[in-house]
């Protein structure tokens, strides 16, 4: 298993210096005189030069990019261009949000996905045709659609939830609950839809096999089945179609974020970029990056615990 987990992590970081050395070269390669725009159009030459050399931007692009690297493995993601505030600083303080929409969607989709999938691969019937239906609203439903119409609904006819705002866990648990209540929800349509149907046919082929009727045949008792074999043999395709919604996640959340107006990764993303913040972005990529990384090594893990050819493949 240890092998296993340590291929898993160098296939993780091979693929995040991939994304930062390609990202950092178009980024830059398309941004044109950086120094300029920072400067203004009114600026001379010697002041745009000198800005130029006080960012580093007079020197070769490879150089540029292994001294970003190498303070990013110290920590150190550089400072904002336009705000001269730290980039760490400035995603550290928002990244919580965004970690709570992220943790509590996935818990929620995968709690949800997996006893609608399981239930209607085993009962079948009535059951099974509407769990596709729900899976297929959930598909059709964009995200940013869904939480207009829990704000419309739940905000602002009934007023049960706030439509805007968050509130700390530190600060208020009832308040935090309130204020991500609706945007966990909106999120989590889509990923439910997907990973119902995905354990629906995974249960649906298991309950096929010829083990499973040898286990019947042994006296053991249907829910002795379903929970001991049919479930865990099961599981594996839910968790890998769960991981790879969990990367989709973070474009819905930006989304979201913004129309609930939640103080997340959202708000730098859209401000940031909009102004060619560069060593911002790189940051926001970084943290992005490493976050998808962290959930697909723990749900090839996950995997892994549960089916042993995976291991061994």
């Amino acid at each position: 298993m240890l092998k296993f987990v340590l291929k898993r992590l160098g296939l993780a970081l091979s693929q995040m210096f991939a994304i930062s050395v390609l990202a950092f070269s178009l980024l830059y390669l398309a941004a044109g005189d950086i120094a300029r725009t920072i400067m203004g159009e009114n600026a001379t030459q010697e002041q745009v030069a000198l800005k130029r050399h006080e960012l580093g931007l007079d020197q070769p692009l490879v150089e540029r990019y292994v001294h970003w690297l190498t303070s990013a493995l110290h920590g150190d993601l550089g400072t904002s261009y336009f705000t001269s505030q730290g980039v760490a600083q400035a995603l550290w303080s928002r990244l919580p949000v965004t970690l709570t929409l992220l943790i509590g969607v996935t818990v929620l989709s995968g709690i949800v996905a997996f006893a609608l999938g399981i239930a209607a691969g085993v009962r079948r019937g009535w059951l099974d045709k509407l769990v596709q239906l729900l899976s297929v609203l959930g598909y059709a439903l964009p995200g940013f659609l869904a939480a207009l119409f829990l704000v419309l609904t739940f905000s602002l006819n009934l007023g049960w939830l706030p439509a805007t705002g968050f509130i700390p866990l530190t600060t208020s648990f009832t308040g935090w609950i309130s204020t991500i209540t609706l945007p966990i929800v909106a999120l989590s349509l889509g990923p439910i839809a997907s990973v119902a149907q995905q354990v629906r046919g995974a249960v649906i082929d298991v309950l096929r096999q010829d083990y499973i009727r040898t286990l019947r045949s042994r006296g053991l008792t249907e829910w002795e089945v379903i929970l001991k074999h049919v479930v865990r043999n099961a599981s594996g395709a839910g968790l890998t179609v769960l991981g790879l919604q969990f990367a989709g996640l973070l474009g819905g959340a930006i989304v979201v974020e913004q129309i609930f107006a939640l103080p997340g990764l959202g708000t730098v993303a859209i401000t940031y970029t909009s102004r060619g913040d560069i060593p911002v972005v790189m940051g926001l990529l970084l943290v992005t990056s490493l976050i998808v990384a962290v959930v697909n090594l723990l749900v090839d893990v996950g995997v892994g615990l549960l089916n042993p050819k995976v291991r061994v493949a």
